[in-house]
């Protein structure tokens, strides 16, 4: 068995924590009353994240922003999956639904990633993928089992876009990994970040969202999220993922709902119910099953 590295599970350290706070961040920043529409939220704040990073990137630690044709295109596209259809869509959820919520239903998004390598590696599911599957979707259906029995569209819409919105940062992760990007982190998550950006400004001007006027409270969950969730902690997500195994680096999945659920409850009051219990442990188990299916890894190419 590799030896794991301590660099690697240093930021893996800095995503179980401040990317579990984040749900947290953007339900302050885009809740009823917060002034914030979610798309332009997702996207000023992804664009200044961007900034930043390019900023610190060129003149702080003086690496090169040159990059082939090639690596435009791996970066963009990922870039639009992570924070397109990934960030984008946990925002606009995060309008209906809580934040332990939403962090349990991304939870998910390991077993869609094993889904969507055995698809690439066209590997026949294992007997413990299927099984750590249908356990997931269980976990799914009980933390929806509340808006099912009222009938609660609103909520059962968000969580359909978060699943959604999991299948997206999954495949943009895995896309990421096997292209093998040789740009620093830095970079990456820079152009990654301004890909994603540009891609949810438009689609704000199409559905046309009104102008932004945030509430005190909304401009610190904002800006929080540009520092830790958009700079530091993706920064981090990037660097672990180059120093990891993939199926390692997404155990994020574990800590990240505890600590959203937590702060959820701790600071807006979101209720923890046995609906919410019985979810998360039957999500839990799935992903374990997942986990345990991969213990060797996922395989890498050539």
């Amino acid at each position: 068995m590799n030896k794991l590295s301590l660099s690697g599970l240093v930021h893996l350290f800095i995503v179980y924590v401040v990317w579990g706070s984040t749900y947290l961040g953007i339900r302050v920043a885009v809740q009823e009353g917060s002034g914030f529409p979610p798309i332009i939220m997702s996207a000023t704040r992804v664009f200044a994240g961007s900034i930043i990073l390019i900023t610190l990137a060129k003149f702080i630690q003086k690496q090169t922003l040159r990059l082939t044709k090639d690596e435009w295109i791996v970066l963009s596209v990922s870039g639009l999956a992570l924070w397109w259809g990934g960030n984008g869509l946990v925002a606009l959820a995060e309008t209906t639904v809580t934040s332990g919520y939403a962090a349990l239903i991304i939870s998910c998004t390991p077993i869609w990633v094993a889904i969507i390598e055995a698809i690439i590696d066209k590997k026949r599911p294992t007997m413990l993928l299927v099984i750590s599957l249908l356990i997931g979707v269980a976990g799914i259906a009980v933390l929806n089992w509340p808006a099912i029995q009222t009938g609660n569209m609103k909520s059962l819409w968000g969580g359909f876009l978060l699943v959604i919105a999991g299948l997206s940062w999954g495949a943009g992760s895995i896309y990421q990994k096997r292209k093998n990007v040789k740009s620093s982190p830095e970079v990456s998550s820079a152009i990654q970040q301004l890909s994603g950006s540009i891609a949810l400004l438009i689609t704000s001007f199409i559905i046309s969202e009104p102008l932004p006027n945030p509430v005190p409270s909304a401009w610190w969950a904002w800006g929080y999220l540009i520092i830790f969730g958009s700079v530091i902690a993706f920064t981090s997500f990037v660097k672990a993922l180059k120093l990891l195994p993939p199926n390692i680096v997404f155990t994020y999945a574990f800590v990240n709902p505890v600590v959203a659920v937590i702060l959820g409850f701790l600071v807006l009051g979101e209720p923890v119910t046995r609906w919410t219990f019985g979810g998360a442990v039957l999500v839990i188990i799935g992903v374990l099953g997942v986990f345990k299916e991969q213990k060797n890894g996922i395989p890498q190419p050539d």
